[in-house]
């Protein structure tokens, strides 16, 4: 296979330990572990990451501009949904 024939994987990197990972770029590669070994290269090899998830572009579902409508509308009908109707345990601060 040759290397522009090859997959694209998107990057996501962690920071640190329990941080969120974000999406970093993205890297071609034959295979999943050589896109891990290039997302390395690429992305911590200036210890920026502590942990490395690539994906297959193609395994990507997103949503599109045209979905800005009923698909993010929130359920203002099912007020069950809100947090407002939990009691709040002693020690916690809540936040409005």
């Amino acid at each position: 296979m040759e290397n522009n024939s090859w997959p694209t994987w998107e990057v996501f990197t962690q920071k640190k330990s329990g941080a969120p990972f974000e999406h970093a770029g993205s890297v071609k590669a034959a295979d999943k572990e050589m896109a891990l070994l290039n997302a390395r290269d690429v992305y911590s090899r200036r210890n920026e990451a502590i942990n490395l998830w690539v994906v297959l572009t193609d395994n990507i579902t997103a949503s599109t501009p045209e979905d800005m409508g009923p698909f993010f509308d929130p359920a203002n009908d099912k007020m069950y949904r809100s947090p407002n109707f939990y009691k709040t345990p002693d020690g916690i601060k809540q936040i409005n």
